[in-house]
């Protein structure tokens, strides 16, 4: 078992282990591949695609497993809830790059505070978008409103 896991780098005091996971191409081609890590991306498009997916996945929960579940503005309310909490989070992404990132001579533009303000711009637009998607498809599409709890 000693022969598969290391210290990374040879250096016992870096605090990260290398395993078979964590320093396989497999592993590392998939991570590179999130929008948070792609190269390439600018920030407001890297916060896009975060808001999509987040905002997306966000409305099921409350839909149906909020207090409105078993009444007919469910999924309204699991819509609002969603957008609320899209709020909560991009002030809460707003303050982390204000009190983060104070020197603008980052090489990752990502890691700069006017970086990050459009990350968060990204993430509050792709977030509604999704939420707002997810609320479209749910409403229209009885097929899908109807899986899941009931």
């Amino acid at each position: 078992m000693s022969d598969f896991i290391q210290s990374y780098n040879n250096d016992p005091f870096v605090g990260n282990l290398s395993t078979p996971v964590s320093t396989s191409t497999f592993t590392k081609g998939l991570l590179s591949n999130l929008p948070a890590y792609r190269r390439g991306l600018s920030p407001l498009l890297r916060g896009l695609e975060i808001g999509m997916a987040h905002g997306y996945f966000l409305v099921g929960p409350f839909d149906k497993l909020g207090p409105l579940r078993n009444t007919d503005v469910a999924l309204l309310s699991g819509f609002l809830s969603a957008v609320g909490l899209i709020i909560i989070l991009t002030v809460c992404l707003s303050m982390y790059g204000n009190v983060s990132f104070d020197k603008d001579n980052s090489k990752d533009l990502l890691q700069t505070r006017e970086g990050w303000g459009q990350f968060t711009a990204g993430f509050l637009v792709g977030a509604v978008g999704g939420a707002g998607f997810a609320y479209l498809l749910l409403s229209n599409i009885p097929i899908i409103q109807n899986l899941g709890l009931s």
